[in-house]
């Protein structure tokens, strides 16, 4: 894979914010279609996509965020802006909710799809083309095979946090 020119990025670059994250679940909730993910597996999702290079497999594409040192400890208070971030792209009407048997589900809205169609951008393209690496090759693995990947990559200690019973659901 080609480097990212990262001399090009805008002072003003939301950097992790609500708006930032929202649109990395929804580009990787539209890799994933038609499947559908809980919040715990979006929190994972969103760490990889921008973290590939954890992954260290052979093929794998260059980390678009900085390896920085404990970096994994970002799954740990991740979750709650992942959290926002997915209503954020509910109330725009780009995400939606799913009531399962085994609890909220999350998936791209008929919308995402012509919405990020106008994200070409140098980042945009690359977290899309990663977000697809990605669906290629997690889209189809259950909750529990996840969380094994995860864990063997990230580390058992940040892949086995607890969510929150105190958390607001969501409206669907």
């Amino acid at each position: 894979m080609g480097s990212l020119d990262r001399t090009s990025a805008s002072p003003a670059h939301p950097f992790n914010s609500t708006l930032e994250t929202g649109i990395r679940a929804l580009v990787v909730l539209e890799a994933f279609h038609p499947r559908r993910c809980d919040l715990m597996e979006m929190t994972w999702l969103d760490h990889l996509v921008v973290h590939t290079g954890d992954l260290d497999d052979q093929d794998v594409p260059q980390s678009l965020h900085p390896d920085l040192p404990n970096r994994t400890g970002e799954l740990l208070v991740r979750r709650q802006l992942v959290e926002k971030s997915l209503r954020l792209m509910q109330q725009v009407h780009l995400v939606q909710v799913y009531e399962t048997e085994e609890g909220i589900a999350f998936g791209a809205s008929e919308e995402a799809p012509s919405y990020l169609d106008l994200l070409q951008a140098p980042y945009s393209l690359a977290l899309k083309e990663r977000a697809r690496w990605m669906a290629e090759r997690f889209a189809f693995m259950q909750t529990d095979e996840l969380r094994a990947l995860v864990e063997a990559r990230i580390g058992r200690w940040t892949a086995s946090f607890r969510i929150d019973e105190t958390v607001p659901r969501f409206e669907p």
